[in-house]
């Protein structure tokens, strides 16, 4: 589960959105905190019906917004009985990349390349690649639908993932995929919390 903190003090965690949010929370408060996370959803982001229906079917809150990097983020809505006056955004803190596929992020890989570097480059330094409906043995075997070598591809892939501390999860059942965008930006805010709260 979530690691409890017990009457944490968060004054060194604020920033220009944070600077009148309460400097201690219990536990529950905490968990309040992480249990209201509303997703932020790119507008740009399509062909993800199977992402925002798992949202609307297990009551996980989210909103379109114009995102800068990446296709997900999260924010914390304003809640004033915790010192919270207005609502707070993490989208430039952290973001989740979706490819539906090997055939989009081979794409990306080759003649959109540069376009593609400048914005992991730009993107916030927290981020994690989902690629869906494919393993790392699909790269490996050249199991995807396009020219590009399967060796420069994971070249690729492996290169970016440290020229740009970008990670990368493969999720061959993208049934799952709106379970791990959840799961990702609540532990990243439950280890945001305890980071701040305890240097």
């Amino acid at each position: 589960g979530l690691r409890k903190l017990q009457g944490v003090s968060i004054s060194k965690f604020k920033t220009k959105y944070e600077t009148d949010i309460k400097e201690v929370y219990t536990d529950k408060e905490i968990d309040e905190l992480i249990s209201s996370m509303i997703i932020l959803v790119d507008t740009r982001e399509k062909q993800n019906s199977h992402i925002t229906d798992s949202f609307d079917k297990n009551g996980i809150p989210y909103k379109k917004k114009a995102l800068d990097y990446g296709d997900y983020s999260f924010a914390l809505p304003k809640n004033e009985a915790l010192s919270i006056p207005r609502d707070m955004y993490f989208n430039q803190k952290v973001c989740i990349e979706r490819k539906a596929s090997l055939e989009e992020i081979s794409g990306n890989l080759t003649k959109e390349r540069d376009r593609f570097e400048k914005e992991l480059c730009l993107a916030p330094k927290t981020k994690v690649l989902l690629i869906e409906n494919a393993n790392y043995s699909d790269v490996a075997t050249g199991n995807y639908q396009t020219q590009y070598n399967k060796k420069s591809f994971l070249a690729s892939l492996h290169s970016f993932w440290f020229k740009y501390n970008t990670p990368i999860m493969f999720m061959p059942d993208n049934k799952y995929s709106a379970l791990f965008i959840k799961k990702y930006f609540e532990y990243y805010l439950n280890y945001y919390l305890y980071c701040y709260c305890l240097n």
